[in-house]
């Protein structure tokens, strides 16, 4: 089927805009997954996949949906890495990085670093008694986290989030068809240049040296970079989109608070309700059927994590928050299969910390009534910023 066939056969998918999506996406993506759940989007020159057995389908099948593709728009800015590979490609860049972030290594070797952050930057803002809490608290946080985790040497907190919003601009920029602009490049120059000289030093014990052992210098930059990208991103939004969540509805911030078991419920369901990443894009290998749609060699295939993860098939009323949900957990906001996100459980640990502490030092902690906040991105989902208030010592 041609790209003009396809836009006579997907009405809901031609009239798409992606600033609709980068708004609001929620009821064109129920419509889209109602009627055409895999969609031909003029708008993308692609594929939008929105019902999650079929969203789980492309993320499982590495061999037929592919990320090594020259469009991928990570690789564009970053260069080849575990995020643009596929196969036995994959497993050797991915492998090398992994260990610290499994679930027992985690906790064990992250816990105390994250409350000890976590209290510096509350410490710091409690005395005001208001903030905006995703760049004066979750960025840094995440930031922390991360060049801990990698052994980053000599980059502060206000450098790594000047390469990080260079970086997911190139990589918004791109996926919307628009050529990306001379930061991004400058950005990952700089990062890959502090990752040579961690990896030089020779007195340095870090995730980026170990790497180095296994990896050529050029690899474990675009590795960092990856790493380093998704860590902010992830945590950062994770922790916004949850506060906002959870203020947004007192009703659940109060079971929450009576019983704080079901914090790590609310954070599920805020993944499931707003992911900080929207879609993850694959390319078709072959001519397939997917759904409805006959998909062809070399199509791009967007999957729609936000559509997938309201799909009322496996989350009933799923616009609704609710920290007690059963299979919240079932969500796919780390995305599936080979690429699953390698550092969820410290992105995990990191919001339930930070949401935890937040609770217990800043009194009555509430959204700042007179600054609104709302998620907003195509790619990327948290709101821009998040004002809030507490109650100050008398």
């Amino acid at each position: 089927m041609s790209a003009v066939d396809s836009v006579g056969s997907f009405p809901l998918g031609a009239s798409t805009t992606l600033a609709e999506l980068a708004r609001d996406p929620h009821p064109r993506l129920a419509l889209l997954r109602a009627r055409e759940p895999v969609s031909w989007l003029p708008a993308l020159d692609g594929w939008l996949v929105t019902r999650r057995d079929l969203a789980l389908s492309v993320m499982r099948d590495s061999t037929t949906f592919t990320v090594d593709d020259p469009r991928f728009s990570t690789a564009r800015v970053v260069g080849p890495s575990m995020l643009s590979l596929d196969g036995v490609e994959h497993t050797r860049h991915r492998e090398p990085f992994a260990a610290p972030f499994r679930p027992r290594e985690v906790r064990d070797g992250f816990t105390s670093f994250i409350e000890r952050e976590t209290g510096r930057l509350i410490t710091a803002l409690a005395p005001a008694g208001a903030a905006e809490l995703r760049r004066d608290f979750a960025g840094p946080l995440a930031v922390a986290v991360v060049t801990e985790a990698l052994g980053l040497a000599d980059a502060t907190t206000e450098t790594v989030l000047a390469w990080y919003d260079a970086i997911v601009r190139a990589v918004s920029d791109i996926t919307a068809g628009l050529d990306a602009g001379p930061a991004g490049a400058a950005a990952y120059a700089q990062l890959r240049a502090a990752v040579e000289a961690t990896v030089a030093d020779p007195d340095a014990s870090s995730l980026l040296a170990s790497a180095a052992q296994r990896l050529p210098l050029p690899e474990v930059a675009s590795n960092a970079a990856v790493l380093m990208f998704g860590g902010i991103e992830t945590t950062e939004a994770m922790i916004t989109n949850a506060l906002l969540q959870l203020l947004g509805h007192p009703d659940q911030l109060a079971l929450v608070k009576a019983d704080p078991d079901l914090l790590d419920g609310a954070i599920e369901e805020s993944l499931r309700l707003e992911p900080g990443a929207a879609v993850v894009d694959r390319y078709a290998t072959r001519d397939t059927v997917l759904g409805p749609a006959t998909v062809r060699r070399g199509d791009l295939v967007t999957v729609s994590l936000t559509g997938a993860n309201r799909d009322p098939a496996t989350f009933p009323d799923p616009d609704r928050f609710d920290v007690r949900r059963a299979n919240a957990r079932l969500q796919l906001a780390f995305a599936h299969g080979p690429h699953h996100c390698v550092a969820a459980h410290l992105a995990r640990l990191e919001t339930r910390i930070a949401l935890q502490r937040l609770l217990e030092r800043l009194p009555a902690l509430r959204l700042d009534p007179v600054r609104p906040a709302a998620p907003h991105g195509l790619v990327f989902r948290k709101p821009p910023t998040l004002h809030v208030r507490w109650d100050r010592p008398s």
